[in-house]
Parts: C-alpha cells; structure tokens; sequence
C-alpha cells in the first residue's frame, strides 16, 4: 500500500490496529478521535492529531491516506464509515493481521478489522466493518454480515450465517449451520446448538435466551 492511513478512533483496537499496519509495513499518518484530551498524546509515537469531523484532517483521506475506523461501539462505528462514504466518497481499508489466514475461495469487504491467528475458511463470505480478534476460527462457507463483531478464540463452525451488528463473545462455539439474526448477542464461553433471534442475547452451554 503506498499512502498512509489515518485510524479513526485511538482506544480500544487502536492499538492493535496500529500493530497491524506495522507488521504490514503501512505507515499510520496520526489517530483521530472525539476524546479532547487526547488530541495532542501519542500512541507508540503517532500522534492524536484532532477530532474526526474535522475537515482539516478529513481532507487528507483520499488523495493523500488512506482511513481506518478503529472504534469497538458498533452505533458510533457505522456513523463514522457513514461519514467517510458521504463527505470523503471513501470505503474504509482492511486491517490484516500478517498471521491471518484468509481462504484463496472466501470473499471479505472493506473496514475489516482482522486480528492475528483469525482464520476465515474456504467459500466463506465476510461483509464489511467486522471486528475479528484473535485466534477467531470461521469455517468454511461460513456467512457474516457488515458491523459484526467475533470475539478472541471463537469457533464458528460451517454454514454458519451471522447477522448484521451481531455480537459473538470470546471464546463462543457455534455448530453448523446455525443462524445468529441481527444485533444479536451470545455471551462468551457460551455454545449455541440453535437458532438465536433478532436483536436477542443469549448466554450458557447450550446458550439460552436472557430475558431483558
């Protein structure tokens, strides 16, 4: 990649963002972030530079960087890849980790966050602005919809579908060909052996609905 990224957003997977395109030999430009007191800090030398609705900074993604969104709250990840695509006409870039391992037959799109050891299986289709942390297993044919977010050493076996802002806890196991519907949540450790509904938490082996 020959221009710079600028990471929207500096707490959180930030950091690891950060990692990410070092290990890839990517320069990072600075971080944006709406947190005033960091405007003016350094994360491992690279500057929080000002705020990202500044049009100051803004300017510079497109012709100059490149941008990431490095931000974990899902509501305020999607307003900020709204804000690329309508004033900057931007997709934001993928962030993979040098140990990643993406299947040649798996189709992946723009804004990922990609962690080290995550494996993504062959025919498997991955949306856009997911957050994959380390060591998560998607098996082959495996089908995850844009603002998902799959925790450390998760396995999700084949066929599974995963979607849209789902949110999959550290550790989780889901058996083949399970559905996990949108803005759902499975709390970590838990094993899901069926379906879960829109917008539903669950939680425990086998994973069970938690009332609200």
């Amino acid at each position: 990649m020959d221009k710079p990224v600028i990471i929207l957003g500096a707490k959180g997977i930030a950091h690891p963002a950060l990692e990410i395109f070092n290990s890839n030999e990517v320069v990072v430009y600075g971080f944006l972030d709406e947190d005033e007191s960091l405007h003016g800090t350094e994360l491992n030398v690279v500057p929080v530079l000002g705020n990202p609705e500044d049009d100051g900074y803004l300017k510079l993604i497109g012709k100059k960087c490149e941008a990431f969104v490095a931000v974990d709250d899902n509501q305020y990840r999607q307003f900020l890849v709204k804000l690329l695509n309508e004033r900057r006409k931007v997709q934001p870039i993928n962030a993979v980790h040098k140990t990643a391992y993406i299947s040649t037959d798996a189709v992946i799109g723009h804004g990922n966050f990609i962690n080290a050891r995550v494996n993504i299986g062959a025919a498997s289709e991955v949306g856009s602005h997911g957050i994959f942390h380390s060591g998560a297993i998607l098996d082959h044919g495996v089908k995850v919809a844009d603002f998902a977010q799959i925790g450390a050493g998760a396995v999700i076996n084949s066929g599974v579908s995963i979607g849209k802002g789902a949110f999959i806890g550290s550790g989780v196991t889901v058996v083949s060909g399970v559905k996990i519907g949108e803005n759902a949540r499975v709390g970590a450790g838990s094993v899901v052996i069926s379906d879960v509904e829109d917008d539903a938490t669950v939680f425990g082996n086998p994973a069970a609905p938690i009332k609200q």
